[in-house]
């Protein structure tokens, strides 16, 4: 339980910390914290930087809060009705939470149904879980264990992080004025906490979503929140309501995020996904029995929220100091350091060099992606992913006797399905309004 406590606390802990390089260096800690730029950066150009830290703190602190307590309300009801599900609900619903995702975060969904597609032949390699049988591992024995997730993860993220940011040569612009006066006066409260109340409605609610997740959380709630506003001609200028709105909406987001994960087994994004292998490696399997089987392992994250949301309150507003010391850490010492980590961290789990191997391989196939636009996240999701659809779509079938219409008979498991399949049609409308007509035209003409 530790392990996973302290891997839910990085996750949550990352939207803490994400703001402050996003206000004093004007680069987002994570991506959930570009927003936190537009206005925060500018207040401290304009000598507000504390104000802008303070805020930003304390609306995470009660976003978070407010989340942890949504998640215990939820969380039973739907372990109720998630116990109706058999192995047909699952398989659709884990295609509609992997159609949803690729449907949001990604700009193109042709690119992400191809990631979507190599994360499921990547999570195919070794054993077969039924069958025994080796599969795609190319006569390496190694490779009969399958990749790891941590190794790919561990790859795709932070080697091919390095990589492209080795060829980048733009000097960070750093904050360096004293920090003073972090407290929010009674003027900052008044203009920010409906704005801190709203992203956190949001937030959560849109956390819960398959695909919704913290960024997409942060970007609607500024949006929101302009549109709103008696003053909308502010944000961008240094609006103390566009730094409070977006960072209450990604802390309440991922609090939200937990609840598809433990209560349905279904992670609604990468970072879930990570946190869901990292559950299945200490054997324990979320969805709706976890509640009943494991009440201490749930009880214990929701606990840990609680006292992690404080810690970090405590330890965010004081060590302002030290975090703008950290910034200034040059690229030639960070980078090796970051190396060094993954390499450890990738041969810790088995003590292999395979994994290490694996790492590295997987380390310039990140950076190859990037560089051609190719997104990670459908990917990890749909390699994590990838073995249980397998065993609910093989279940499925042998009780059916090889029939795939128990998919389209079963009232939940036809509309998870057909809500997918209209996901992926979607995307393709404008192509088939296209008059063949205008191009033979255009022809003549010429």
């Amino acid at each position: 339980m530790a392990s996973i406590i302290m891997l839910a606390g990085i996750y949550y802990g990352a939207m803490y910390g994400g703001s402050t390089t996003s206000i004093l260096v004007n680069i987002p800690g994570e991506a959930a914290s570009v927003m936190t730029c537009l206005d925060g950066y500018q207040m401290a150009r304009q000598g507000r930087a504390g104000p802008a830290l303070g805020i930003s703190a304390f609306g995470s602190f009660i976003a978070g809060t407010i989340g942890v307590v949504g998640m215990m309300l939820i969380s039973p009801p739907l372990v109720d009705f998630a116990l109706k599900f058999g192995p047909p609900e699952y398989f659709s619903l884990m295609v509609l939470g992997l159609m949803i995702l690729t449907f949001l975060t990604s700009a193109s969904m042709i690119r992400a149904l191809m990631m979507a597609a190599f994360g499921l032949v990547v999570g195919t390699i070794g054993l077969d879980n039924i069958s025994g049988m080796a599969r795609f591992n190319f006569n390496i024995p190694e490779l009969l264990d399958g990749v790891g997730l941590v190794p790919l993860v561990m790859g795709l993220f932070g080697i091919s992080e390095v990589l492209l940011n080795i060829e980048l040569k733009i000097k960070r612009e750093i904050f360096t004025a004293k920090v003073t006066g972090i407290w929010p006066t009674f003027n900052d409260w008044a203009k920010s906490i409906w704005s801190i109340l709203r992203g956190t409605v949001i937030g959560f609610f849109l956390g819960i979503l398959p695909g919704g997740g913290a960024i997409i959380s942060s970007f609607v709630s500024y949006a929101i929140e302009k549109r709103v506003s008696k003053h909308p001609e502010e944000f961008g200028k240094g609006a103390i309501e566009g730094v409070a709105a977006p960072e209450a909406a990604n802390n309440a987001a991922s609090q939200g995020a937990f609840i598809p994960l433990l209560t349905l087994g279904i992670p609604s994004n990468v970072v879930m996904a990570m946190l869901l292998g990292a559950l299945i490696i200490h054997g324990v399997t979320p969805g709706p029995l976890l509640l009943a089987q494991h009440p201490q392992l749930f009880w214990g994250v929701v606990a840990s929220m609680y006292v992690g949301n404080a810690m970090l309150l405590a330890l965010n507003l004081p060590l302002i100091g030290m975090w703008v010391k950290l910034l200034r850490v040059p690229y030639s010492i960070l980078f090796p350091l970051i190396i060094l980590f993954c390499l450890v961290g990738s041969y810790s789990v088995n003590n292999s060099t395979t994994d290490v191997a694996i790492m590295l391989a997987f380390g310039v196939i990140g950076y190859l992606m990037r560089k051609i636009s190719l997104e990670a996240a459908p990917m990890v999701l749909a390699f994590v992913l990838g073995p249980m659809l397998e065993t609910a779509l093989r279940q499925s079938l042998i009780k059916s006797e090889g029939s795939f219409s128990i998919f389209f008979t079963r009232p939940i498991s036809a509309t998870c399905l057909i809500i997918a399949i209209a996901l992926m049609i979607i995307p393709l409308l404008p192509w088939f309004r296209r008059r063949p007509g205008v191009v033979i035209e255009k022809e003549d003409a010429a």
